[in-house]
Formats: C-alpha cells, sequence, structure tokens
C-alpha cells in the first residue's frame, strides 16, 4: 500500500478529467489562505463529490473502497474491538474481522497516526479500507447506537415531541453516555460546588439544551415508558450516579450517565418542567407533558436538595395505560358484588387505604368511571388530578391560593353534587366536612394512609371525630395492596406440601387434594418479563363493611383489634388471606405475598 501525495493525487484527477486546471488552482490558492486540507476544499467547493475523491484515492493507493450506506449488520464481536471513543474520534469504524487481521473503514488514509494508534491498541494487523466521511458517522451512529435517538423538537413548547423509533435500551444508552463523555468542546459540565450561589447558571442552562444531554433525557424518559415503568429515580452520589425505574412496583437499576454530567441533566429536566434552574437549596415540583406517537404523557417531577446534588423522581402518569374496569383491578365475584352493593348506596363514605403506589387513585378513578352516568353529578378535588375522567368535574387542590381539600369540599356542597371524592382526608376540618357531606344525603369517596383497613376507624377518631359520626356515615373501609402478577409467557407449575402453607395462614382443610399436595405457579424469567418472572400487578383487598355489630363497637370506641376480630367473623378476608387466595389461584407468588403482605396475628 502506497499512498499517494495530495498534490500528486490531484495532479492525476486532473489528468483523467475529473477536475479541472482552474478548479485545483482555486482549491490550491484557498488553501493557501485558510491553511485548510486541499482535498477538502475541493469536495466543498463542489468540484467533485467525497465519493468520487475516495474512489479515485482509493484506487491510486490499491486500496479498496466501500459503500458503507450498502454495508451489511457489523456483528458486535468486530465492534467491540475499537471503542466507540476512539472510533469517533479518529473517524473510523471496524468492519471485519479475520484470524489476527482487522479491517477497519477510514475517511483519511493519510492519518498514519490514527492507524499507528489502532495497531497499538488493538494488539492486531490493521487492514484499512476507504469510505466517505458521513457515511462513517452514520454507521457508527447505526452500529454503535445512538443514531436511534433524535432530538426533541419544539424544546421550549409544553408539549415535548418525544422520538418514537424501537431502540435497544443498554446499546442506546451507552452510546449516548460515549457521546456525552467525549464532547470536550460541545460540553463542559460546571464541577458541583457546596454553595449553589456560586454555579455558572447560564452556562448549565446551555449546557442543559445541548443535543447530547437532551438524548440522554430523552432516552431516559423513553425507555423508562417502554419498560412500563411507574417512576424515574435520578439519584447524585460523591461519584457517581444512580438510575432506577420502579416497575411493577419494585425498583430495579439502569445504566448511569457519567457523573459529570448530572447537573446538566437535572437542569433540562427543569427546563422542560418550567422550573428554577439557579434554585438548588428548596424542592421544586413541576409537570412535564411529553408525546410518542399521538399519546400524551404527564411527568409530574419532584426536585430535592440532598448532600451531593439534587434527586430527580419523576412519576409517569399513561392515561392509557390506566384500567379503569373494576372487574379487572383484582376483586373475586364474591368482593365484586359486595361491592358494587355498597358504591350504590345514596350517600355515606367510603374509605380506601393503603400506602402511596398502592393502587388507591385507580380503584377510586374505576369506581368513578362505574357510577357516571348522565343523572349523576360527580365533583372531585385531588392534588394532583392524575388522570382526566370524561364527564366529571376535577378540580385541582391548590393550598397556595387557599384552594385546599376542606375548601374545595365546602364549594362542592353548594354545586349539588351526588358524588364527591377527595384527594384525601388529611386533617380534621376534611374529615368534619366530608362527614357533614354524607350525612347530608351525598356519596363521599375518599383516601386515608393506614396499613389496614379497622385501622381507617381509628385514624378519623385520632383527628377528633366522634365516635357517632363515624358509625353513621363510613360504609365501608377497603385496605389494599398491588402484588406482581406471574408472567405467563414462562410461569412454570411447581408442587408444596399443603402443610407447608398452613405457617402462612392457609387451612389446609380448606384444600381438597389426596396427596397432601398443591401446585402452585412462578415465573423462570423471560424476555417478556426481563428475567424477572413477573409481568404486570393485581390487586389485594381487606373489605370492612360497617356492619350494626361493627358500629356498635365502634361507638364503644373499641379497639382495633376487636373490630378486626369481628370483620373477619363476618367473612372479610385480610391482604394476606386474600394474597394467599391469588397465590393458590396461580396469579401470583409465595414471595410476592411474603413482600407484600404482613402476617395476620389477630
Amino acid at each position: 500500500m502506497k499512498i499517494p501525495s495530495i498534490k500528486d493525487l490531484t495532479d492525476n484527477m486532473v489528468d483523467v478529467g475529473l477536475i479541472t486546471a482552474g478548479q485545483l488552482d482555486k482549491a490550491k490558492k484557498k488553501a493557501q489562505e485558510t491553511g485548510g486540507n486541499l482535498g477538502d476544499i475541493l469536495i466543498s467547493e463542489g468540484y467533485i463529490t467525497e465519493d468520487v475523491f475516495m474512489a479515485f484515492l482509493g484506487k491510486k493507493s490499491d486500496i479498496s473502497y466501500v459503500d458503507l450506506s450498502d454495508y451489511g449488520d457489523i456483528s458486535p464481536g468486530v465492534l467491540s474491538a475499537v471503542p466507540e471513543s476512539f472510533a469517533r474520534k479518529k473517524t473510523l469504524i471496524p468492519v471485519k474481522k479475520k484470524d489476527k487481521v482487522l479491517t477497519v473503514a477510514i475517511a483519511d488514509p493519510m492519518n498514519v497516526f490514527a492507524i499507528d494508534d489502532l495497531r497499538a491498541l488493538t494488539g492486531l494487523n490493521i487492514e484499512i479500507v476507504l469510505s466517505v466521511r458521513d457515511d462513517i458517522k452514520r454507521a457508527l451512529d447505526k452500529f454503535y447506537g445512538s443514531g436511534f435517538i433524535e432530538d426533541l423538537e419544539n424544546d421550549t413548547q409544553e408539549t415535548q415531541d418525544m422520538p418514537k423509533q424501537d431502540i435497544d435500551t443498554s446499546e442506546a444508552f451507552s452510546s449516548i453516555i460515549s457521546e456525552i463523555s467525549n464532547a470536550d468542546n460541545e460540553l463542559e459540565v460546571v464541577a458541583a460546588e457546596k454553595d449553589s450561589d456560586l454555579q455558572d447558571i447560564t452556562r448549565i442552562r446551555r449546557e442543559s439544551e445541548g443535543a447530547p444531554v437532551v438524548k440522554m433525557v430523552n432516552l431516559l424518559i423513553l425507555n423508562a415508558i417502554k419498560k412500563g415503568a411507574s417512576d424515574i429515580h435520578i439519584e447524585p452520589f460523591e461519584k457517581h450516579c444512580r438510575i432506577r425505574y420502579r416497575v411493577d412496583g419494585v425498583l430495579h437499576l439502569q445504566p448511569a450517565p457519567p457523573r459529570k454530567i448530572f447537573n446538566s441533566i437535572v437542569a433540562r429536566l427543569k427546563v422542560m418542567a418550567s422550573l428554577d434552574v439557579a434554585e438548588k437549596r428548596r424542592p421544586q415540583d413541576g409537570r412535564i407533558k411529553v408525546k410518542i406517537g399521538k399519546k400524551e404523557i404527564d411527568l409530574r417531577t419532584s426536585f430535592l436538595p440532598s448532600t451531593h446534588g439534587e434527586k430527580v423522581v419523576m412519576r409517569i402518569l399513561d392515561s392509557s395505560s390506566l384500567c379503569l374496569d373494576l372487574t379487572q383491578l383484582g376483586f373475586d365475584k364474591q368482593e365484586m358484588v359486595k361491592f358494587n352493593d355498597i358504591i350504590n348506596a345514596p350517600n355515606g363514605i367510603i374509605l380506601v387505604t393503603g400506602p402511596t403506589g398502592s393502587g388507591k387513585t385507580t380503584t377510586l378513578y374505576s369506581t368513578l368511571t362505574a357510577l357516571n352516568r348522565p343523572d349523576v353529578n360527580i365533583n372531585t378535588i385531588e392534588d394532583p388530578v392524575e388522570y382526566m375522567l370524561k364527564g366529571v368535574i376535577q378540580v385541582q387542590a391548590r393550598p397556595d391560593i387557599d384552594l385546599t381539600f376542606a375548601a374545595g369540599l365546602r364549594t362542592f356542597l353548594r354545586q349539588d353534587p351526588d358524588i364527591i371524592m377527595v384527594g384525601e382526608i388529611r386533617d380534621t376540618e376534611t374529615a368534619q366536612i366530608s362527614i357533614n357531606a354524607a350525612l347530608t344525603g351525598h356519596l363521599v369517596l375518599s383516601t386515608l394512609h393506614t396499613n389496614d383497613a379497622p385501622s381507617a376507624v381509628t385514624r378519623l377518631d385520632n383527628m377528633g371525630i366522634e365516635a357517632y359520626h363515624i358509625s353513621s356515615t363510613v360504609i365501608l373501609s377497603l385496605a389494599q395492596r398491588l402484588v406482581r402478577k406471574v408472567c405467563p409467557k414462562c410461569k412454570a407449575p411447581y408442587e408444596v406440601d399443603v402443610e407447608a402453607l398452613s405457617s402462612y395462614g392457609l387451612n389446609p382443610k380448606e384444600i381438597e387434594t389426596s396427596d397432601g399436595k398443591v401446585t402452585l405457579f412462578k415465573g423462570s424469567g423471560c424476555s417478556a418479563c426481563s428475567d424477572s418472572g413477573y409481568k404486570g400487578r393485581i390487586g389485594i383487598y381487606e373489605m370492612m363493611v360497617l356492619s350494626e355489630e361493627i358500629k356498635k363497637l365502634i361507638n364503644l370506641r373499641a379497639p382495633t383489634n376487636e373490630l378486626k376480630n369481628q370483620a373477619r367473623k363476618e367473612g372479610m378476608r385480610t391482604l394476606r388471606e386474600s394474597c394467599l387466595k391469588k397465590v393458590l389461584d396461580g396469579k401470583t407468588t409465595v414471595d410476592e405475598m411474603l413482600r407484600v403482605t404482613a402476617g395476620d396475628t389477630g
């Protein structure tokens, strides 16, 4: 292989008629004035196309010319021979490997230093082929992954259009991380300071709107949505940062970006949420709306200052994935009949209890959907309004302007409602107005944060509500949790002794078995469930209907365990018992039951 000098090459081009002598003279003059490469100037001036130039160079130097736009797939084994950062910096890409020879497509064969560096880096003999620079860049994007992601359009608008490409998470993420890490001139991230007032806010804002950071944030959100995540956690530590998605109620680690660009990612999210980029000492909450195709998705963002930076949590509210069919939530037939009877009562209070993320809002929305008719006036006050319900008047609570739950409730009572939903009973005033609404002929739905159904009575009592008001208005306390369902794709049966389940609350006499064994199911792990063995979630319920006996106990201010014992005598299943039934039905697993529910002691 003998690389001709650029002078010999261009002279030969004139000889064969690819360019004229006048064009060459003009290009030489410009090269002298600007210090640019003669070949690049010939191409940029339009005197010759790059593919013709490269083909002619290949012919004169006995180097093959390849058209990478028509090139087939490059195997991961070949790509892994050359670090992506090096390939991008030198504008080259490995295309084939055989024995100790690595074939590399390169745009500048005269860069002997790059070839020497590549030989030292890989420990292989290097054979080069020529290709067009832009084709190599496209191939780098295609095979290393970052070309699958497009920039957001209309970044300043409230609705951001998310990229629509179907991507592979790990490859695309790694590619964008590499791009950001090596964008020395394009992106210089300000190091974290102890005092946020010392930050160059203008600089961080500019960097947050740079293409690599935009791509990174797009990818974080897009992949979370594709995986069915409910939340995205972005967390800073001293020397690294962590990305986690909550999928089916469990947090899963994801590929993380370099620590040095963490501030720019946070700033980008603040810009999208229309928040103050300069404010780093106080918590901030915001909202981002994104669009994938024709589907709009809301992201509720929370920024929390911590020791090493701001932790960001984004809750994904995808209305298209919301199940509003009561029959699909997890009630069995007996529970469904009982629940339907109660929600059609003309007045009273229905309380749904459980921790954050237990599906309370979905249950309430599904209930409202079932009750929503043209002849029924339904008003809700929520914080926040998570999903829009057709035909329902929904109000966003705004404590900053004194539009609290209590204030909204008082106004509702002047709006001639039939059904009222309060996002949460948080204080005595809200509880008292809810009681008054139920006493005056309204059906009130709300939530409380308690561990089980009987504890809702105790919670209201602690708020100062009189026992006789509780017993005369509350008609149902429903505790719930969400458990992961066994993946249907990799679901596999196994047998256990019935006696082994007795410690979990199962009465062996309730199971009909000839050999003392029962068949359960678990997922072995597959691509559909990301090797977790679980796919989707289903509700488990503890339904305490306030019977006359339970009302008497409430009026006597009986302790929670007495209320629970009486409810169980009347047929209430505890959360553990409800989950155990779903284990026996093959819908979930013993491990999931132990993770989500506590043992029943009373």
